[in-house]
Formats: C-alpha cells, sequence, structure tokens
C-alpha cells in the first residue's frame, strides 16, 4: 500500500478522534515532553485491552474537537487545557488504575543542562571514588568534601536542585560522573475528563472516608451559623431541639414544674447518692447486658463444631 497523502491522514485522524470521543465517555489529557517513541510504544502495549493512546498536532486535535461541539457541548471544557505537548488516553475503566499503569511505565533518565527538574534531588554522602583533579566540581556546586583513601568523599546529604529549578552546566556533568539518574519521564496526567466533567488528577486521591470527614465538617459548621442566627435547616433542628429540652429540664429544675421526662432528674437532685450509685452500677449493667451475648456466641460456635464433627446429623 502506498503512503497516505497528508489530506486523507489528517481524514483518518480526525475521524479516529471523534469516534474515541463518541465511544469513551472518559480520557485523560497527558503531557508527553521527554517521552520516546519507544517508551510510548511500551505505554500503548501496557494499556492495552483498557485505555487507548491518541498523539497528534494541538491544531488538528483543537479543530477535531470544534466540529463535533455541536453533538457534544462539554466537549468545549478540553479545548483550554490543549496546549503544549499533550495527548490523549481514553478509557472506560477505573481512572484511578489506569493512571496507576501511566505511574508504572515511566523510565529513569539522567539529568541534561538545560532541562527543568521535576522533582528535587539530593546527591547523599558517599565516597564517589573520583579522584582528587575532579574537585572543581564539587567547589563549583559548594558541596563539602574530603580527600579519603585518594578519592573524593562527600560528607553530608547536598540538596542540589529543587523542583522547577533550571539544569545547570555543573550539576548536569557532576549527576553524570556520580551514576545518577535523578529524574524519570512518562506521559503525565495533566486534566481529567469524566462524562461532560473536567477536574485536576488531585481529585483521584480523596477517599471516600475524607469525602465523608469533609461532609460531616460542613454540616457542624452550617448548624453552628443556623443556632446563631436563629435560622431553623434540617442541620441545625436537632440540636435546637436538644438545646430546647435542656432548657426544659433546667426549669423544671428550679421549679414545681413537672413532667415525665424530668422526674429522674428531679430525684437526682433530692437525693445525690442516687446519681452516684447510678454512675457506680453503669459498667456493672453494661457488662451484664454484654455477657447474654457472648454465652449465646459460644453456644452458636459449639453447635456449629458438633455440626462439623457429625455430632449433628441425628439430632
Amino acid at each position: 500500500m502506498g503512503k497516505e497523502d497528508k489530506a486523507t491522514w489528517k481524514s483518518h485522524y480526525f475521524s479516529k478522534l471523534i469516534q474515541l470521543l463518541e465511544e469513551y465517555p472518559k480520557c485523560f489529557i497527558v503531557g508527553a515532553d521527554n517521552v520516546g517513541s519507544k517508551q510510548m510504544q511500551q505505554i500503548r502495549m501496557s494499556l492495552r485491552g483498557s485505555a487507548v493512546v491518541l498523539m497528534g498536532k494541538n491544531t488538528m486535535m483543537r479543530k477535531a474537537i470544534r466540529g463535533h461541539i455541536e453533538r457534544n457541548q462539554a466537549l468545549e471544557k478540553l479545548l483550554p487545557h490543549i496546549k503544549g505537548n499533550v495527548g490523549f488516553v481514553f478509557t472506560r475503566g477505573e481512572l484511578t488504575e489506569v493512571r496507576e499503569k501511566l505511574l508504572q511505565n515511566k523510565v529513569r533518565a539522567p539529568a541534561r543542562a538545560g532541562a527543568i527538574a521535576p522533582c528535587p534531588v539530593v546527591i547523599p554522602a558517599q565516597n564517589t571514588g573520583l579522584g582528587p583533579e575532579k574537585t572543581s566540581f564539587f567547589q563549583a556546586l559548594s558541596i563539602p568534601t574530603k580527600i579519603s583513601k585518594g578519592t573524593i568523599e562527600i560528607i553530608n546529604d547536598v540538596h542540589i536542585l529543587k523542583e522547577g529549578d533550571k539544569v545547570g552546566a555543573s550539576e548536569a556533568t557532576l549527576l553524570n560522573m556520580l551514576n545518577i539518574s535523578p529524574f524519570s519521564y512518562g506521559l503525565v496526567v495533566e486534566m481529567v475528563y469524566d462524562s461532560g466533567t473536567i477536574f485536576e488528577p488531585k481529585i483521584l486521591d480523596i477517599k471516600p472516608e475524607e469525602l465523608r470527614i469533609r461532609f460531616l465538617e460542613g454540616a457542624a459548621r452550617l448548624a453552628a451559623v443556623c443556632l446563631e442566627i436563629s435560622y431553623p435547616t434540617i442541620a441545625s433542628a436537632p440540636h435546637s431541639i436538644a438545646n430546647g429540652f435542656k432548657n426544659l429540664l433546667a426549669v423544671a429544675a428550679v421549679t414545681e414544674i413537672e413532667f415525665k421526662e424530668a422526674e429522674r432528674l428531679k430525684e437526682y437532685l433530692k437525693d445525690p447518692s442516687k446519681f452516684a450509685a447510678a454512675v457506680a452500677a453503669a459498667p456493672e449493667v453494661a457488662a451484664a447486658a454484654e455477657s447474654p451475648k457472648k454465652e449465646a456466641e459460644k453456644k452458636e460456635e459449639s453447635e456449629e463444631s458438633d455440626d462439623e464433627l457429625g455430632f449433628g446429623l441425628f439430632d
């Protein structure tokens, strides 16, 4: 087969991107800086069956999406994030699982002069095995060293680069001499699209327990505000009722007013020894309530063990 002309190739690319946008409800917008063709092939193989990777020129991706916005208005949210060296990873599966596979396909890489450090770099204290003639590299970077048995020894751990720093020629040369490959590159998830909603990848790290805690904190704050301004809501109503009941008990305690719920309170006020006796008896009552449950559980276990041994066959 002959090679497709440019117009035909573009037409096929647009059709493929639109097909993927229609078939898959979820996708990642991924950055592909410093990712080579061999590594990209490995990523595609590892995602086979769970996700589809599609790269391309930003202008072509934007044009294809704009032509499809009439069918799906939500796709317009993708356009502001198509910038730089990016692509798409489409999936129907769990987003967290697909992201984990992307993270597993990172490749270690040496530091190159002019590159931006994606993470902090620390040179650990060690005997480098380098001769004294290399001391100038360490001095240029203010790294404390000493000569030990004819070789350079780094005395303390040194933070040589911070995240976002530009790698200089001295840093790159020294790291390469020490055989340190501090960086790892792969497809980086920049944004997540899920059924019309677009959000940052850190949202995927939120667990249900954290959502529950945040919700309860919000409900507590709402209830506090409503109680302060005397505005009844579902959140504040239980507290208002409880506070009202406490006020009724307080009034009953200092007056002759009586009602069923206040009878025990009045008894304790007349004879505080009854309250002390009730407090002392509380642990015993709780233990007594637990013992029948434990006996019942033991009985069930013994019956089960008898059945397992065959003693329950003729019951």
